[in-house]
């Protein structure tokens, strides 16, 4: 074959290429899925938790794969419901890694089931962010680092605590109680409440455990009610946060002024307590008071939408543990969205993520720091006012 010839074959080839490009011949589009896989207490006695958080990240996916997906990719989330107990989430995370093959996982709801997994997360070098609260779930305590594969978006228990120790010095407060669970979240609440007391001068005058399905505080009340503290903190999660508000009611102790942990962040919690829970206060993100954030606050906008989102899909108001579902798995997608299902890759992503506006504050996460959170900035001091939240100036 001449050269003439073969020019003439390169310049009729590359015509013919630019021709079809100029009659809008475009590229195959992205086929395919990006599988994330979920853990959520979804029955059971942790279902205030996982049902939540089950219905925010179904209506996310729906919206974002309405959109078009993720680059082009469908989000396909494969949710299991580990009703609140280990071993079940134990297996589901084990099946999501071996079997379904995510790249990353969100929940488990529980700080006991979260730190039951973080060895499977880190020996399978797989990212999850978790929505529980306790420090420890990201917080390797014999290395004094962060868990390399695990991150979390509540804010930690040790915020909540310095957030309620803030307010009390305010109000010249500093003799208290405390009652806790003897949950994962209520251990570890305890523990704070203890380490942090001295630093801002507070003294432990009782210190009240109760079981996680306890029906009746009536005899820790009743001890409190005899040292007369000018507070009492209770740290708790499920039905025995609002028992113990019916117990300090009918004990007639409403004159002692009510503590609880950033884990009552329901609005349902407020119903079930029947009254109980008037002038009861707790440290809140903001996402259960949208409507009272300034204009220019930097969550106005998130927190708005999903709270209309969540009210017009479900008929229901928003909770801390939906909008921490919110949080995690907003993480996720915008890692995929940089870099595909890359484990790696979305673990560094999340890990050097700054500024980014969710429901319980504006996370920075680091290597330093896989909460991304600091209490004066996530936290609002909310007390319960005619049956509602309300912020307290």
């Amino acid at each position: 074959m001449t050269l003439r010839r073969i020019t003439v074959l390169t310049t009729i080839c590359l015509f013919s290429i630019g021709l079809l490009i100029s009659c809008g011949e475009k590229p195959a589009k992205p086929t395919g899925t990006y599988k994330v896989g979920a853990v959520f207490a979804v029955t059971g006695g942790a279902s205030f938790l996982g049902d939540p958080e089950k219905k925010t990240v179904e209506m996310m996916a729906e919206e974002i794969n309405k959109a078009g997906g993720i680059n082009g990719y469908k989000l396909e989330l494969i949710i299991y419901d580990t009703e609140g107990d280990a071993t079940k989430c134990n297996l589901a995370v084990k099946k999501l890694i071996t079997q379904d093959k995510v790249c990353a996982i969100i929940g488990p709801s529980r700080s006991g089931t979260s730190m039951a997994v973080v060895p499977l997360a880190e020996e399978n070098k797989i990212p999850l962010i978790s929505c529980a609260a306790s420090y420890k779930i990201v917080h390797n305590e014999k290395t004094g680092k962060p868990y390399k594969w695990v991150f979390k978006t509540p804010q930690s228990d040790s915020m909540a605590v310095e957030a309620l120790y803030n307010h009390l010095n305010k109000r010249n407060i500093n003799k208290i109680a405390i009652m806790s669970g003897t949950t994962g979240f209520g251990k570890s609440g305890r523990e704070e409440l203890v380490r942090l007391a001295p630093k801002y001068g507070m003294t432990i005058v009782a210190d009240e455990t109760f079981g996680f399905k306890d029906t009746d505080m009536t005899v820790q009340l009743t001890k409190i009610k005899g040292i007369v503290p000018q507070a009492i903190i209770s740290w708790s999660i499920g039905p025995t946060q609002v028992l113990v508000l019916r117990n300090w009611k009918d004990l007639g102790m409403t004159s002692i002024p009510f503590y609880q942990s950033h884990g009552f962040g329901s609005r349902e919690n407020i119903k079930m307590a029947a009254g109980a829970a008037e002038g009861v206060s707790a440290p809140l993100g903001a996402c259960n008071t949208p409507e009272a954030l300034s204009a220019d606050h930097p969550q106005k906008k998130v927190t708005m939408k999903y709270s209309k989102d969540y009210m017009a899909k479900y008929n229901k108001p928003v909770s801390s543990f939906g909008g921490h579902a919110w949080d995690s798995l907003t993480l996720v997608v915008n890692a995929l969205k940089a870099v595909g299902c890359d484990k790696a890759g979305i673990r560094d992503y999340i890990e050097n993520t700054k500024n980014f506006a969710g429901q319980h504050g504006v996370f920075n996460f680091s290597p330093e720091d896989h909460n991304g959170l600091t209490w004066p900035q996530s936290f609002n001091m909310i007390t319960v006012k005619n049956g509602d939240w309300a912020i307290i100036k």
